[in-house]
């Protein structure tokens, strides 16, 4: 291989240089086909130019010739679930990948991502609790399982995950929702206007404001059915005062 031109397409790829890339790594192709880490960055180059049928296509490629690369396989997982819309293809990528390197947590996060998309609640679980016990500090996977047990209805399992993604990373915008969510369907209504309010400030979703709002109704729902009812008994009362006098 022309070592100076893979080189010089490396360096262009990790400078953002994509099209330099692409260019460089089109030349060394038509010479070495079939050299998979050949195929697997010129698919990356690919996929940063927004042209994901060629990246697809050379990673397929890559990964074919080299079924057990593991960069390889991650990056065609990806690709199948955020680009082709294959869960089941990217789930086998990912269950190949976990079984290759069983020891790195980030495998295990992937596959739980794939397992939910696909709707193996049960399966996202188990890959994110994995995850955490190879890496008890691994927000990502920690809020990724509050979003399975949220939908399983396991609130309380559910806080605790967003809460010990939030202690990790303040910002997390997806720990944050997550955490108003539950706190939400646990009735704490002053604590999902909290999460809400913080969202507002750190976004400036307007979504998030509306939901807020939103909240701070159901919040108050019972202070205005109070004055609603009190109203109402008030004016009865006086009505039926009224008729006695008149009457």
């Amino acid at each position: 291989m022309d070592e100076e031109l893979w080189r010089d397409g490396r360096k262009d790829l990790a400078a953002g240089k994509f099209a330099d890339a692409g260019e460089k790594f089109d030349k060394l192709l038509k010479q070495y086909p079939e050299e998979p880490q050949l195929l697997q960055v010129a698919g990356l180059a690919a996929l940063r130019l927004r042209d994901t049928e060629t990246a697809l296509t050379l990673v397929k490629k890559a990964v074919a010739l080299a079924p057990d690369d593991t960069e390889a396989l991650t990056l065609l997982g990806w690709l199948d679930l955020e680009v082709a819309g294959d869960v089941e293809a990217a789930v086998a990528s990912y269950r190949k990948v976990a079984a290759l390197k069983p020891e790195v947590p980030e495998v295990h996060n992937n596959l739980g991502v794939a397992l939910k998309r696909k709707g193996d609640l049960e399966g996202a679980v188990g890959s994110f609790s994995r995850a955490l016990e190879l890496k008890a500090d691994f927000a990502q996977a920690a809020s990724n399982r509050g979003w399975v047990y949220l939908e399983q209805g396991n609130w309380r399992a559910a806080q605790a995950d967003f809460e010990k993604s939030l202690a990790l990373r303040p910002e997390d915008e997806g720990a944050l929702y997550g955490l108003a969510r539950v706190r939400k369907e646990l009735r704490d209504y002053s604590g999902a206007q909290e999460a809400l309010a913080r969202l507002s400030r750190q976004s400036g979703n307007f979504v998030y404001w509306l939901e807020w709002a939103t909240v701070g109704i159901i919040r108050y729902y019972w202070v205005f059915l109070l004055l609603a009812l009190g109203l109402f008994f008030h004016f009865r009362y006086k009505a039926r005062r009224r008729v006695k006098v008149d009457g």
